[in-house]
């Protein structure tokens, strides 16, 4: 991918126009691929953009996509059931990049609460609830910034696919064909 692609996701990272493979999400997200293939399988969090057809097909995950699956992390780092965290990922489905930014999700550890002004958050701990939160807006910056030096693609087009030797690194798999290409010339060349 070129330099130019890498910037223009930048650009264009709040819609849905690019998206980013699984491979990359990890890495933007802080996960394992097994962890976002799970998650993917069980509905959890579904690539909106393009979703595995079969054996060598793509999944391909929007920024929003990739903002969910940060906050899903969290939640789970800080101990919260995934019963519990696929009732809040279901509330936030429904809602733009917009509105995801400006919402600080709090916990007991059990429950997870959604607030939209500072004023929720003070008086959900003021009746004593809360031990953490997570402000989505965080996260979303977080995200832009880890995918500044990422590969993205069109999000409309044909699926890509990707084949893969067993003999090749499997942190490989999942990149653009021409990326690959260039790592198994550069593996072979020593």
């Amino acid at each position: 991918m070129d330099e130019g692609s890498s910037s223009a996701a930048l650009g264009g990272v709040e819609d849905d126009t690019v998206g980013y493979r699984g491979v990359t999400a990890c890495h933007a997200v802080g996960i394992s691929y097994r962890q976002l293939d799970y998650w993917a399988r069980t509905t959890l969090v579904v690539p909106s953009i393009r979703d595995a057809s079969g054996s060598g097909t793509q999944r391909l995950y929007s920024f929003r996509d990739l903002v969910v699956l940060k906050v899903v992390k969290r939640l789970l780092d800080a101990g919260v059931s995934l019963q519990n965290i696929r009732k809040a990922i279901e509330t936030l489905r429904s809602r733009g990049v917009e509105d995801l930014a400006g919402i600080t999700l709090i916990s007991d550890g059990t429950t997870v609460y959604e607030c939209r002004s500072p004023e929720e958050v003070v008086d959900l701990l003021q009746g004593g609830q809360g031990v953490f939160g997570i402000a989505i807006g965080g996260a979303f910056k977080e995200i832009q910034g880890s995918l500044s030096h990422l590969p993205a693609e069109p999000a409309a087009g044909a699926p890509v696919t990707v084949e893969v030797d067993e003999a090749d690194d499997p942190a490989d798999a999942g990149v653009v064909g021409d990326e690959l290409a260039a790592r198994r010339a550069r593996r072979r060349a020593g």
